[in-house]
């Protein structure tokens, strides 16, 4: 797989931004992938795609995904925070493009965190 760099990170990014519009005053969803060396070495890419992938597929416009660096818990690398407006943050780790499909499914879709990906609830927040 070719590596990703700044511009087409920044491709990425604008074609996302192009294919949903958040509602006037926030958005509903925040998913972040943890994208640190360690998170892209575990599969982060793939995990970050099938987030993009999710969200175009569910024609959602109140659903925003970014990226940040290292979390701080490399070992459970690919890692995910997923933030639904209201409630508290869930933390998910060890995380495949499988098993992030079925959280957007289940949690950010449903409501319904997905305990087994589950490594903690409630943290700071961006809200």
């Amino acid at each position: 797989m070719p590596r990703l760099t700044i511009n087409d990170l920044k491709k990425i990014k604008e074609n996302q931004k192009s294919t949903f519009k958040l509602r006037e005053g926030g958005y509903r969803a925040k998913i972040t992938v943890h994208m640190g060396t360690c998170g892209i070495a575990a599969g982060a890419r793939e995990v970050m795609t099938a987030v993009l992938d999710e969200i175009s597929n569910s024609g959602a416009e109140d659903i925003i995904a970014t990226t940040s660096g290292c979390a701080g818990l490399c070992a459970r690398e690919p890692m995910a925070t997923v933030e639904i407006l209201n409630s508290p943050p869930v933390k998910y780790v060890d995380l495949t493009a499988d098993k992030m499909k079925e959280i957007f499914r289940e949690h950010i879709t449903g409501g319904n965190p997905v305990e087994k990906y589950a490594f903690v609830v409630g943290s700071e927040t961006t809200y």
